[in-house]
């Protein structure tokens, strides 16, 4: 198994980032200002963090929590680093800090068509909520979970 460290995401990440970002959702990525956004300007209800292999940026995550509700804002993994364990330490901190917030329920949509990442979010005790039909700029749907966290 790969030895796969997390870590906060700093403004130096950024450039490794979003290049996993575009590779990983060709037709949705964020904007690096979107990311920019996130970490900078609203700290107190962010959360994101890197996964690294060595001194490899091979992932990301972020969450937004606020009260008693968190969501998972977005996950990625590179494909060569996938079925590696790499997404499953990323859902771990971001659940882990998602509790040390104090959320009940973590939130989170998945493309209709990643069986992948919906298979982990199943193991993970994520239930399915309900569908946003269109939902992606491709016109994919999205899946909505729930993970009840007490």
């Amino acid at each position: 198994m790969t030895t796969v460290k997390v870590r906060q995401m700093t403004m130096d990440d950024l450039p490794v980032v979003m290049e996993i970002e575009r590779t990983t959702f060709p037709s949705d990525a964020w904007s690096e200002s979107m990311m920019r956004g996130e970490l900078g300007d609203q700290p107190r209800t962010r959360h994101y963090v890197v996964a690294c292999v060595g001194d490899e940026i091979v992932g990301y995550g972020g969450l937004a929590a606020a009260a008693d509700q968190a969501d998972i804002q977005t996950i990625a993994v590179l494909a060569g680093h996938r079925r590696a364990g790499v997404g499953a330490a990323l859902m771990d901190t971001l659940l882990a800090e998602a509790v040390r917030r104090g959320a009940e329920a973590v939130f989170l949509e998945v493309r209709a068509d990643n069986g992948p990442a919906q298979a982990m979010y199943d193991r993970f005790g994520f239930e399915r909520l309900g569908l946003r039909r269109r939902y992606y700029d491709d016109g994919t749907d999205a899946i909505t979970m729930v993970k009840k966290l007490n």
